[in-house]
C-alpha cells in the first residue's frame, strides 16, 4: 500500500498536493472575477489545443455533444476549411509557448471568425496584445496537466454567454469533486481508495474501452497515465471495437481491458458493455469496470478525469517513478 512518506519520496515537485486541492482551485476558478464575453451567432466552436491544454477541448467536446453547435478539435497546425464569420476559435497554451497552437492562432487573425485565447502569458498572449486579439490570462498551477480545472472553470466564466450549460450543472461539478476528494485524495491512503486500488490492479498495458460521450475521459487517462506513470496506454471506443479490436484477445498478452461506462449510455451501448463483459468471462480475460456517477454531463467528465489523474499518479509511484518530469516531450520540443 501506498504511504505519505512513498509520495513524498518520488513525487518531488507534489503533484499530488495540487490534486488534494482540485475542489477548491475549481470553485475559486469559477467565482473569480473573469468576466463574460459575448458572441454573436456562433454555431461552431474550434477548440485549439495539444497535450494539457488539448484535453480542455476535448472535455468541452464531450459537453457539447448533445447540443446545436458544431465542435471541432484542432491538435496539430492547421484549421478546418469550414471556420466562417459564424465560428468561434478558441486557442489555449497553458505554457503559451505551444508552438502548434500560435501557428493556428496567426493562421485564425487572417480569417473572417471569432477569436479567442487562453493562456498563462509566454508567446501567446504577446502575440495577442500585438495584434488585438482577445486574450485572457489564467495562470497555471504545477503544471498543464495539474491544471486542468483551473482553465476549464475559468473558461466557464468567461464562455458562459456561449456554452449551453447551466450554473447549476456547474455547481452540482464541484460539490462532485468535493465528494471524491474525500475518497481519492492523499488523505484516504487505505485499501477503500479506488484510485489506489486501480492504480495497483494495473500490472500490464491498459486498454481503455469507452463509449462515445465519455471519449474525453478515455483520453485524458491515456495521456495521464503516459505522462504521469511513464506508462504505455491504449483506448478504443467500444462500439467500434466490436469490429476489430475485440479479435486481439484471440492471442494471451499483458494488455488489459479498462472498461468506462456511463449512467446514461444509449440502450444498444449498454447492450455492447454486456456482450465485452461475456466474452471476457468465457475467456477468462481479468477486467475493470469503471463507472461514472449519475449527473450532468460535466459531473459525469470530471470526476472521471480527477479518479483517473490521482490513479496516474499513484501509478508513478507504484513504478517508483517522479510523475512530474516530461523528458521526452523536452527533447522533442527542443528540436523544433
Amino acid at each position: 500500500m501506498i504511504t505519505l512518506s512513498d509520495l513524498e519520496k518520488f513525487d518531488t515537485k507534489k503533484m499530488y498536493k495540487v490534486y488534494d486541492m482540485w475542489p477548491q482551485i475549481a470553485r475559486e476558478s469559477y467565482e473569480s472575477e473573469f468576466d463574460a464575453i459575448s458572441f454573436d451567432g456562433i454555431d461552431h466552436i474550434v477548440f485549439v489545443g495539444m497535450g494539457g491544454s488539448g484535453a480542455i477541448g476535448d472535455l468541452f467536446s464531450s459537453i457539447l455533444s448533445k447540443s446545436n453547435i458544431h465542435v471541432t478539435l484542432v491538435k496539430g497546425y492547421l484549421l478546418p476549411y469550414t471556420v466562417d464569420k459564424n465560428t468561434l476559435v478558441i486557442t489555449t497554451s497553458v505554457s503559451g509557448n505551444t508552438v502548434e497552437s500560435l501557428t493556428v492562432l496567426e493562421s485564425a487573425k487572417d480569417l473572417d471568425c471569432s477569436l479567442i485565447a487562453f493562456s498563462s502569458g509566454g508567446k501567446m498572449q504577446d502575440y495577442c496584445n500585438q495584434n488585438n486579439i482577445i486574450h485572457r490570462k489564467i495562470e497555471y498551477i504545477h503544471s498543464p496537466r495539474s491544471s486542468l480545472v483551473k482553465y476549464v472553470y475559468s473558461m466557464l466564466k468567461i464562455l458562459g454567454t456561449i456554452l449551453p450549460i447551466s450554473k447549476d450543472d456547474i455547481i452540482e461539478s464541484i460539490e462532485q469533486l468535493e465528494i471524491i476528494q474525500k475518497t481519492i485524495s492523499s488523505e484516504n491512503l487505505s485499501e477503500s481508495n479506488p484510485a489506489i486500488k486501480l492504480a495497483t490492479w494495473i500490472t500490464g498495458i491498459p486498454m481503455i474501452y469507452y463509449p462515445h460521450g465519455l471519449q474525453s475521459a478515455a483520453i485524458r487517462f491515456k495521456s495521464s497515465l503516459q505522462e504521469n506513470a511513464k506508462s504505455h496506454a491504449m483506448i478504443e471506443d467500444v462500439i467500434e471495437a466490436s469490429h476489430n479490436n475485440i479479435v486481439s484477445w484471440e492471442r494471451s498478452s499483458t494488455v488489459q481491458p479498462i472498461l468506462i461506462q456511463g449512467t446514461d449510455d444509449y440502450i444498444k451501448t449498454k447492450e455492447r458493455w454486456r456482450i465485452f463483459e461475456q466474452y471476457f468471462d468465457e475467456n477468462s480475460i481479468d477486467f475493470k469496470k469503471i463507472s461514472t456517477i449519475s449527473g450532468n454531463i460535466l459531473s459525469k467528465i470530471i470526476f472521471l478525469c480527477y479518479l483517473f489523474d490521482y490513479c496516474s499518479i499513484y501509478k508513478a509511484i507504484l513504478n517508483e517513478t517522479d510523475p512530474t518530469p516530461i523528458r521526452s516531450i523536452d527533447f522533442v520540443k527542443s528540436k523544433l
